[in-house]
């Protein structure tokens, strides 16, 4: 007989998004405005604090493709990019004919380098050709060394884009993920901390901002009694039913992000007895991640094991595992962009794993997710 199959990251429903749900449907708000949509962002906003502005989208990629747009970016143009990164964070920048330039990342978080930011910086302004803007990740919910990105910059007056699609519920220095950008952007896709089945947001501090994000994403309408338009829009609001699934999910946010970081302690607890391995986790006080995904890497020096070996054997057990991100850089689409750093990101993923961290799994789960480690290691 198969085994249940145990995901990586699959939804979790809280309760009562189907009460929002079925509130659209009885109020006949099936559009992309309404109560849920409103209710969304202003939950979404008081959980993020610091005076924001949202915008509901139906995407992350959307919401990045918008913020972009926001800064100005155009054809020509160049953005910077953290390499280490799911290609929707890089495949924007192409949408609007602008060019990709990649950054290796830091050991310490996973994240853009700052060293090699600020080299890329000075190298492309030395070409003629200084970044319009700078997409740096929290990758797999850690924060990116915040202060020390903004700092190269602030130094050189490029926009950060904060892409925080895998962080919502994680925090630097105190202050929630999703509040340093110029522009920042969340993502609600199936596998994410919370979910509206598909969906994003644009997080601003700006209302002026927020209602051009809101103007571009419902196709640009000017106001008048006929279909005019001055401006190229898209269609990317998020609809009130998708919204009231989202109203839901914010009622069991921080349960989520305990129940994640719960499996991070699991999976700790386990490793702190195998020395060829490394759990990623924050680097000190500062970092408080939500631990969308915990992951692992194995030292070659330390073992014959490897990462792919360990994904079959998950595999073999009917248990989802996956290699960590192939850098943007080593993509085939983005093979003649500039690349700046060393190889960080590179070697993270030949040896690194994402194992199954979702926030729904259960005792029986953990026993057969421990009992794989244990044959894999012993």
């Amino acid at each position: 007989m198969t085994k249940t199959k145990i995901w990586l990251s699959s939804p979790h429903m809280g309760g009562n998004e189907q009460r929002y749900v079925k509130e659209a449907f009885d109020t006949n708000w099936v559009a992309p405005l309404g109560p849920n949509v409103t209710g969304f962002e202003q939950d979404l906003e008081r959980f993020l604090g610091d005076d924001v502005q949202v915008a509901a989208l139906s995407s992350g990629t959307g919401a990045i493709h918008l913020g972009l747009v926001l800064l100005g970016v155009q054809s020509g143009d160049e953005v910077i990019c953290q390499s280490f990164t799911f290609s929707a964070s890089a495949n924007p920048i192409v949408y609007l004919g602008a060019t990709p330039v990649f950054i290796d990342s830091e050991t310490d978080t996973w994240n853009m380098c700052p060293v090699a930011l600020e080299a890329a910086i000075k190298d492309r302004m030395a070409k003629g050709k200084k970044p319009k803007a700078i997409i740096a990740v929290h990758l797999y919910g850690m924060p990116f060394q915040v202060d020390a990105i903004k700092a190269v910059a602030n130094r050189y007056e490029i926009p950060v884009l904060e892409d925080s699609a895998e962080a919502l519920g994680s925090r630097y220095k105190g202050k929630m993920c999703g509040t340093f950008g110029a522009i920042s952007v969340l993502s609600f896709n199936g596998n994410k901390i919370i979910t509206t089945s598909g969906g994003g947001a644009l997080v601003t501090h700006s209302k002026v901002i927020k209602e051009k994000a809101v103007f571009l994403a419902t196709q640009a309408r000017d106001q008048a009694p006929h279909y005019q338009h001055s401006e190229i829009g898209y269609n990317y609001r998020l609809s009130n039913i998708s919204a009231g699934i989202g109203r839901g999910q914010m009622e069991v946010l921080q349960d989520h992000v305990n129940l994640r970081r719960a499996m991070h302690n699991f999976y700790q607890h386990f490793f702190a007895s195998v020395e060829a391995a490394v759990v990623f986790s924050e680097p000190n006080a500062d970092y408080y991640s939500n631990h969308w995904l915990s992951c692992i890497t194995l030292a070659s020096e330390k073992t014959s094991k490897t990462s792919e070996a360990l994904r079959l054997a998950f595999e073999s057990e009917n248990i989802e595992t996956r290699p960590l991100w192939k850098p943007m850089h080593l993509q085939p689409v983005f093979a003649s962009c500039p690349y700046y750093g060393e190889n960080t990101a590179e070697a993270l993923f030949n040896k690194g794993l994402c194992l199954p961290s979702g926030s729904n799994l259960t005792d029986s789960d953990r026993n057969r997710i421990g009992d794989v480690l244990y044959q894999f290691f012993k």
